[in-house]
C-alpha cells in the first residue's frame, strides 16, 4: 500500500487496521460456528444464553460495525453518481445476500422442505439492516443521522416495554416473536430457543441497523481525522463513554443478543471502538503489520469465505453421511472426524478436542481464502 507520513498524519485513505478488524471478526465467526461438538465448547465461544455479553456475542456486532465502516468509504466514491443509481446498487445487494442467507438455509435443497424453511438467518439480517442503514446514510446528513440512530434505539426500546408482556425482554414475553410469528409463521422461524423465536428477526433488523449506522459515523470520522494519534484518542474516547452508557442503560434494558438490545449495540458499539484504536495503534501508527497477512486474507473476501464455511459444514453433514455397520447408526462426515480424528488427540479434554476441529474450519476456509489473495479475486456482492 502506497503511503506518506508528515509527522502523525498519515496520507492514506485507507487503514490496514479496517481489514485487519474485518478478517479477524469473519475468522472468529468461523470459530464459534463450527466446533467438532457443540456438547463440548469452552464457555467463551458459547454464546449467552439470554441476557449478559460472552465473547462469542462480540463477533457478530464487530462485522455489523465495520459494514458501516466499509460502507462510508464505499459511498464517498459514488459521489459523482445520482441517487438512483446508488439506490439501486443497495437494493441490488441486498436482494443478492437475502437470497444467498436464504439458499445456504435450504442447501442442499433435496435433504429440506420448503414448508419449514428457516426464513431469516445471519445474512438475511445483514441484508435488511444493511439497506435500511445504508438508505438513512445516503438520505440524511451525519447530525441528523446521529439524531435518527439514537431515536431508533429508544423507539426500540419503548415498543418492547409498551407492547411485551409484564416481562417484556423475555423469551417468552417479547413483542419481536409476535410480530415474527405473524409475519414469517411459525414453521419458518428458528426453533433453537425450545419455542419460535428468531434471533435475526425482523423488529431486531431496526438496532441492528444502527449497529451499522454507528460504523458509518465512525468511518467519517476517521477520513476526518488524518492526524492518526488523535483518531485513536477520539475512538478510545467514544468506545470509553459507549461503554459506559451502555452498561448503565443494561440496568433498565439488558444487554440481549438474541433481541439486538438497545444496551447491547451501545456497548459493543463502545468495544469495537477500543479495539479499532488498538489495532490503529499497533499496525498504522507502529507499523507492526507481520502478523496481520492470515487476517488480510480473510479481510479480503469476508463474505464469500464466511459462505463456504457454512457449505462445507453443511457438505459434511447432509451429503456425506452414510450408516454405520456396527451399530447402524446414522454417521455423518463432521462426526467422523471428530470423533475419529480430534477425540484421540484429546481424549481427556474433548472441549480442546472441539477447538481444535474449528481451528481447522478457519484454516481450511483460510487456505480456499489464499489461493483467491494470490490470484487478486475478490469476490464482491
Amino acid at each position: 500500500m502506497n503511503q506518506s507520513k508528515i509527522g502523525n498524519v498519515i496520507q492514506d485513505d485507507r487503514l490496514v487496521a479496517l481489514d485487519v478488524f474485518r478478517g479477524l471478526t469473519i475468522a472468529l465467526m468461523i470459530l464459534v460456528n463450527t466446533p467438532g461438538s457443540w456438547s463440548h465448547v469452552y464457555p467463551y465461544l458459547l454464546h449467552a444464553k439470554w441476557n449478559g455479553i460472552l465473547p462469542a456475542d462480540l463477533v457478530y456486532p464487530f462485522f455489523m460495525f465495520i459494514i458501516g465502516v466499509s460502507m462510508f468509504f464505499s459511498f464517498a466514491k459514488t459521489n459523482s453518481e445520482s441517487n438512483s443509481s446508488i439506490n439501486r446498487k443497495i437494493i441490488k445487494r441486498v436482494i443478492l445476500i437475502f437470497l444467498i442467507g436464504l439458499a445456504l438455509n435450504y442447501f442442499p435443497f433435496y435433504h429440506k422442505s420448503i414448508s419449514n424453511l428457516r426464513i431469516m438467518g445471519v445474512l438475511q439480517r445483514i441484508a435488511l439492516a444493511y439497506g435500511l442503514a445504508a438508505f438513512l446514510c445516503v438520505k440524511l446528513s451525519w447530525k441528523t443521522l446521529w439524531k435518527v440512530a439514537l431515536s431508533m434505539l429508544f423507539g426500540y426500546w419503548i415498543v418492547l416495554l409498551i407492547f411485551g408482556s409484564t416481562d417484556p425482554f423475555s423469551l417468552e414475553g417479547n413483542i419481536t416473536t409476535t410480530i415474527d410469528q405473524f409475519i414469517l409463521g411459525v414453521d419458518h422461524m428458528y426453533k433453537g430457543f425450545g419455542i419460535p423465536f428468531d434471533p435475526e428477526g425482523l423488529l431486531g433488523t431496526i438496532p441492528a441497523s444502527v449497529s451499522i449506522i454507528l460504523g458509518y459515523l465512525v468511518g467519517l470520522k476517521i477520513k476526518e481525522t488524518p492526524d492518526r494519534i488523535a483518531l485513536v484518542k477520539h475512538l478510545i474516547f467514544a468506545g470509553v463513554v459507549a461503554l459506559v452508557l451502555g452498561l448503565l442503560w443494561n440496568i433498565y434494558f439488558p444487554i440481549n443478543k438474541p433481541l439486538w438490545s438497545s444496551s447491547y449495540v451501545i456497548t459493543i458499539t463502545g468495544i469495537a471502538c477500543i479495539l479499532l484504536a488498538i489495532m490503529i495503534a499497533i499496525i498504522d501508527i507502529k507499523g507492526f503489520r507481520k502478523w496481520t497477512k492470515p487476517l488480510l486474507v480473510f479481510g479480503t473476501n469476508p463474505l464469500i469465505l464466511y459462505v463456504i464455511s457454512i457449505v462445507l459444514v453443511k457438505i459434511m453433514i447432509y451429503i456425506t453421511r452414510w450408516t454405520d455397520p456396527q451399530t447402524s447408526n446414522t454417521t455423518t462426515l463432521y462426526g467422523w472426524l471428530y470423533k475419529e480424528v480430534y477425540i484421540p488427540i484429546s481424549p481427556n479434554n474433548l472441549e480442546f478436542a472441539s477447538l481444535l476441529f474449528a481451528l481447522s474450519m478457519v484454516l481450511l476456509c483460510w487456505i480456499i481464502g489464499v489461493t483467491l489473495y494470490r490470484k487478486k479475486i475478490v469476490v464482491k456482492i
